[in-house]
């Protein structure tokens, strides 16, 4: 038996030494290699006793699974294995493609609803709406499927047929459907503001983006644009090399944009721009929040540090790790970090340092002791250590927690189906507006859903009156506390009625957004949104835009304003987990 053990650690070892891991006479690095060996050899004999011995039967692929996903958790969270069977997510996060039938889903009670239709795809030409209930696949039924399950079955290879079985106001219809390859657009909005102003949203660094964003620059320019606002919040980054070339279009070839370092020298590497810019004059802009991160921040980072345009808004999420990817056995996948990125005057601007977690596992910020200070081409002084901290810094005031609670629990959303359903003739966002009837109408409508919700200070209080119990201080002081409880309850009409401003713009979102798709709905609120409002203003003042760049403005300017837009999306990304890559 032991010679059978010792054998298999042999093998191992020349596997690893195959596999390039070089030992050479170094005892340390033997000893590693030995470490290494024998864990296999325990995790080996491990899992063969547990299938062997277990009292029920063990899904050998879960099971290895889970303790892979937990071995990555201890790197940072960018390190992730993908299975064959999400060899199609995998592809959708690099490519922005996949087949299907052009819809997104979320939980609603038994089955899932759908909660956005991208415009030209089947299930947007078979009139499928968000807010119909998916209820069955090809005749089989979806009930109590988790999303991820019941997208599995909406995709498939384009071209080929699927028959959808949707309930919308009590009634089932049947779709039939031909799935198509669905090209999620990186750029789904850009248009002029003002005569003179151009504006590009810009949501994703995947494959090709390149492509959609100089056509949006270069219809602007043929627009007659004399500056530019790139929109980069909530964009989570992608792919490197298309930010090397997002920046290219704004700054003349031979500008490095990016270098990345890490232990395996190989991939070590300096990344510059190497063609002719679309314009490398025009005044721009980019705003940034907590949501942009990797790819983002190297171009708002590297426009930053190269002085070419002004950055404005939020600090940026501090993503200065790279990955690649290394396929695996069985059609497996592994997304691994391999460095970090450095961009134009040399800092990194990683805000966690995953190498070194605490006690209890978690990751702290860098502290400000370690964070070092550089310089753009223009002698500005920039940080490293916590992502890219804007020039005009402008915060959104957070949404108020009834707006909150009424766009995470979907009662924004629902209503918007109601309203679609209710009013179906409207023919522009010129056309649209949400009057003092409309908003008597959502009130009723929460009424007759029995809307309420607990502030964060009567939730204190609920948990103060517990202890209070167990305790036994509670009979003491009841009084006290009875007086407390009526002197903090909030007054739900009271306010709907304070906040009636931002849970409108929540609605008015919405309700444009099922008419005009997501292209109408940002149309239709960059007009009242602060920071593009900021960006437009910062660039119509040459001064003020030329003083920044020469760093004679000063200190970072720092503006707060309402920007429901803004905060809204902060919201949405508390119960969407994002992962930049």
């Amino acid at each position: 038996m032991k010679k059978i053990r010792y054998t298999r650690i042999i093998i191992v070892v020349s596997l690893l030494l195959v596999a390039g891991i070089s030992t050479g006479f170094l005892v340390t690095q033997e000893t590693r290699d030995f470490r290494i060996a024998k864990n296999l050899d325990i995790f080996f004999t491990l899992f063969r006793e547990l299938n062997t011995f277990y009292v029920d039967e063990i899904d050998p692929d879960k099971i290895i699974k889970t303790g892979m996903d937990d071995m990555l958790k201890t790197l940072d969270p960018y390190t992730v294995y993908f299975p064959e069977s999400e060899a199609d997510e995998f592809a959708i996060m690099t490519t922005g493609k996949y087949g299907g039938i052009g819809s997104l889903v979320r939980n609603s009670g038994d089955y899932v609803v759908i909660s956005e239709v991208y415009k030209g795809y089947p299930a947007d030409k078979a009139g499928i709406k968000p807010g119909d209930l998916l209820k069955k696949v090809d005749g089989i039924s979806l009930k109590g499927l988790p999303t991820d399950k019941v997208s599995e079955k909406l995709k498939g290879s384009p071209g080929t047929d699927i028959n959808v079985t949707i309930e919308r106001n009590g009634i089932d219809s049947v779709y039939p459907l031909k799935r198509e390859k669905i090209v999620m657009p990186s750029v789904p909005y850009y248009g002029m503001i003002d005569s003179k102003t151009g504006y590009i949203r810009f949501t994703s660094f995947t494959q090709n983006c390149i492509d959609d964003v100089k056509t949006a620059l270069t219809s602007l320019k043929n627009n007659n644009a004399q500056q530019i606002i790139l929109d980069l919040r909530g964009n989570p980054g992608g792919l490197l090399t298309e930010a090397v070339e997002i920046v290219n279009l704004f700054v003349a070839e031979g500008n490095e944009v990016v270098s990345t370092k890490g232990k395996v020298k190989q991939f070590d590497e300096d990344f510059k721009t190497t063609k002719q810019p679309v314009d490398e004059k025009i005044p721009l802009a980019i705003i940034i929040n907590r949501g942009s991160a990797s790819a983002s921040e190297i171009v708002a980072g590297a426009i930053q540090d190269l002085d070419r345009g002004v950055i404005i808004g939020q600090r940026s999420y501090g993503k200065g790790l790279v990955q690649i990817t290394r396929p695996l056995s069985y059609n497996t996948q592994l997304k691994v970090t391999t460095a970090k990125y450095y961009i134009p005057s040399g800092r990194c601007i990683q805000a966690r340092d995953f190498s070194h977690p605490n006690e209890d596992g978690s990751v702290g910020i860098i502290p400000d002791s370690l964070i070092s200070e550089f310089k753009t081409k223009n002698g500005r002084i920039v940080k490293d250590g916590g992502g890219i901290a804007p020039d005009i810094e402008l915060l959104p005031d957070p949404l108020s927690q009834i707006a909150s609670e009424l766009y995470l629990r979907y009662f924004i959303f629902d209503f918007a189906t109601k309203y679609y359903w209710a009013h179906p003739d409207i023919k522009s966002p010129e056309q649209f507006k949400f009057t003092d009837q409309d908003y008597s109408d959502f009130k009723t409508f929460l009424l007759n859903q029995k809307f309420n919700y607990k502030t964060v200070t009567e939730q204190s209080l609920n948990e103060l009156i517990t202890n209070a119990k167990k305790e036994k201080y509670y009979d003491i002081h009841k009084d006290l506390f009875n007086d407390l409880e009526k002197d903090i309850a909030h007054n739900l009409d009271q306010d709907l009625k304070m906040f009636r401003s931002e849970i409108t713009d929540l609605l008015e979102d919405e309700i444009v957004s099922r008419y005009f798709f997501e292209n109408g709905a940002i149309a239709y609120t960059i007009k009242n949104d602060e920071q593009v409002l900021k960006a437009r203003d910062i660039l119509n003042n040459k001064e003020e835009y030329k003083s920044i760049l020469k760093g004679t403005e000063g200190s970072i300017l720092v503006t707060r304003k309402n920007d429901t837009n803004n905060s809204k999306s902060e919201a949405h990304q508390s119960i969407k987990i994002m992962d930049p890559f």
